[in-house]
């Protein structure tokens, strides 16, 4: 692998403007079962809400095999089939509000190879600004990491197992019509989270793949569900496990390490600890 060659990309950059519009925020709080007043102009996105804007669109005949933008354009040409969100790193700086026409500014900020007990791995980090005028209102990065596919026969990785009590929890059943809303508000084409033999005959899952994203904003909602009064400023979440749509799982939240931190995770149906997360908040108990 010629990763002097992908470190090229670094410092590739692009901007978009959007007119932010009321009809995904709408759409979101349908497909999570929340009872909001309606979203409209003025109205703030919600922490991470902002993911359903900004989207990479592209012609069907430029994705790959996987459903994916073919890489080689903003994204490094990293020869490693298996790509997935690894976690973000968030800080909320001002509210980002519906109506408004925003600016969003990406940089590809590193890509580093590592050699894990399964192949080759490589991790390509983007930094993303979301502005309004002048006025930057998120502040994010975002870590990728690709990998080899599994070898036929190959045990999955074990994860470590998840805390067993939580101040607060609710439980998830991720039926395919949560992910492909999800896969649809997101513009995400990527097949393992709606083409069943894909994931089983291709990748070697077990089933569908439930989206690292979704998983951290149902996490986000779990916190705003709890603390509605709290205000989120730092969010972090990092990708531990994968969780598959054949079985519910359990999001869980109590208070984290210093004063106004509440830690977050995801747990699975066999108590693998799926995503772990910390938000920073004021505005409510922890």
């Amino acid at each position: 692998m010629d990763i002097a060659h992908l470190r090229e990309w670094i410092g590739n950059s692009e901007t978009a403007e959007e007119r932010i519009a009321p009809f995904p925020s709408n759409a979101l709080a349908a497909t999570l079962d929340r009872d909001d007043p309606p979203y409209s102009e003025g109205t703030p996105l919600p922490p991470l809400w902002h993911w359903l804007h900004f989207l990479p669109v592209f012609k069907l005949c430029e994705a790959g095999y996987d459903g994916h933008a073919a890489l080689g354009d903003f994204l490094p040409p990293v020869p490693l089939p298996r790509r997935m969100w690894a976690g973000s790193r968030f800080r909320f700086l001002a509210p980002m509000r519906i109506g408004r026409v925003l600016r969003k500014t990406s940089a590809v900020a590193s890509v580093t190879h590592k050699a894990g007990r399964s192949g080759d791995l490589v991790f390509v980090t983007v930094r993303h600004a979301l502005f309004d005028g002048a006025v930057q209102g998120i502040e994010e990065e975002h870590d990728i990491v690709y990998r080899a596919a599994a070898a036929p026969g190959a045990p999955a990785p074990t994860p470590p197992q998840a805390p067993e009590g939580s101040a607060f929890s609710r439980r998830v059943h991720p039926d395919p019509v949560l992910l492909f809303r999800y896969s649809a508000l997101t513009f995400n084409g990527h097949r393992i989270h709606y083409d069943q033999p894909f994931c089983t005959g291709t990748e070697g899952y077990e089933g569908l793949v439930v989206h690292g994203p979704l998983l951290a904003m149902l996490l986000m909602d779990l916190l705003r569900r709890e603390l509605p009064q709290a205000e989120v400023r730092d969010f972090t979440f990092r990708a531990i496990a994968t969780v598959f749509a054949t079985h519910d799982f359990t999001l869980h939240g109590g208070p984290g390490d210093g004063h106004g931190c509440v830690r977050l995770w995801v747990r699975r149906h066999d108590g693998a600890l799926a995503m772990d997360a910390t938000a920073t908040i004021s505005g409510g108990p922890t």
